[in-house]
């Protein structure tokens, strides 16, 4: 079984649409920018990858909540499903809700009168679409890939015939303030797969698709849903775990009906850390053995954009298989020993066909997801 998806929608540091953010990957652009949110002179880190969507100086609330708004409005319009979303369940992931907005309230009385309906995203998508069945999932890294395996069990049970399934996550000062008293050196850049990675930026985005039953008359398929697996392994708050990960890679490769051989691209989660990248070469080498398919990632571009990260790297999996073209991991220079005999590509974009592509998403808390696309054709 496979679903269509009919409609795609997305923003980033580096784009503000699906098709600007896969253009800004190829072109090796890079969204890392100065802190304009929060205050310098209270971190060591200084850079973030943020939308600049701001009206003036400092933060502002409500921003996580635009993000999304935006993407499904794309999503939406895309499948042509208009502005009333009454009948259709959206599904969100996210990592930290509107927490932004909580935190400015606490601190500075902005905005006045929250309380803990803002953190919910529902509100706003029924204001803005009248949507009136909304869901929010809030799985760390893996929420939005967590959120689509629950779309695919509405459609596959005959609950619905439309879902809009998105992921969206704004930078939040506290967040952000743990990573840079983690990271007692701050990470210059994001380098996947590098031997001399030094850890994660966080970045700020937020993706959307919408999935049908079966393609609708007269309407575009961007590509096929073929499988989504989740599991969650629980070994560890925050390490990756070799066995649960391979198990939801190889349980995904089941549920679709392929092989390693028929995966022409793998997107992969690829934070730039030292164990998750280790632990990822490692089980993309055990399941892959004997194939090659090409490996990519995006975080180096768009920063770590949690919530919307699986949804995020999906969407480039789309544009790959529509357009023949596999961006490189941005400032790989030296792979780690553990990807030798893997196909990074690196140093400039490929062109070859991409028929099937396997999008990675591992959570805090060993929450490990894995989708399948293949193209219309």
């Amino acid at each position: 079984m496979s679903f269509p998806i009919t409609g795609i929608g997305a923003v980033a540091s580096i784009g503000a649409s699906p098709d600007e953010i896969f253009t800004g990957l190829c072109e090796g652009r890079t969204g890392l920018g100065p802190l304009r949110g929060f205050d310098r002179e209270r971190f060591n880190a200084q850079q973030l990858f943020e939308i600049d969507d701001r009206s003036g100086d400092g933060d502002e609330p409500g921003r996580a909540t635009r993000f999304l708004v935006e993407a499904v409005r794309q999503a939406a319009a895309d499948a042509g499903l208009g502005e009333d979303l009454s009948g259709v369940p959206v599904l969100v992931g996210t990592g930290l809700r509107e927490l932004r907005s909580l935190e400015l309230w606490w601190r500075d009385g902005i905005p006045p009168g929250f309380d803990a309906a803002g953190l919910d995203f529902g509100p706003a998508l029924q204001q803005r679409f009248g949507a009136l069945d909304t869901h929010t999932f809030a799985n760390a890294c893996s929420a939005s890939l967590y959120a689509l395996a629950l779309g695919w069990d509405l459609l596959e049970q005959g609950d619905a015939e439309t879902v809009i399934v998105a992921g969206c996550d704004a930078v939040t000062e506290s967040m952000f303030g743990q990573a840079d008293r983690v990271q007692f050196s701050p990470p210059p850049a994001v380098r996947p797969f590098d031997r001399e990675r030094q850890g994660t930026i966080l970045g700020e985005g937020a993706a959307a698709v919408v999935l049908r039953r079966r393609p609708e008359a007269g309407r575009p398929v961007r590509g096929w849903l073929r499988s989504v697996a989740v599991n969650c392994d629980a070994r560890h708050p925050t390490a990756p775990d070799r066995e649960g990960i391979t198990a939801s890679v190889r349980q995904a490769h089941d549920i679709a009906g392929v092989t390693p051989e028929e995966i022409d691209l793998v997107l992969l989660h690829g934070t730039g850390t030292p164990v998750n990248d280790l632990m990822e070469a490692q089980v993309t080498g055990d399941v892959f053995a004997g194939a090659r398919p090409a490996l990519t990632g995006i975080k180096s571009q768009t920063g770590h954009t949690s919530g919307s990260a699986g949804l995020m790297s999906l969407l480039v999996a789309l544009s790959s298989i529509e357009t023949g073209t596999i961006p490189a991991i941005a400032g790989l220079a030296d792979p780690l020993p553990e990807a030798a005999g893997l196909r990074l590509v690196r140093d400039t974009t490929v062109s070859e066909t991409v028929r099937c592509a396997q999008v990675n998403g591992f959570g805090f808390g060993g929450v490990n997801a894995v989708a399948v696309v293949a193209g219309a054709a």
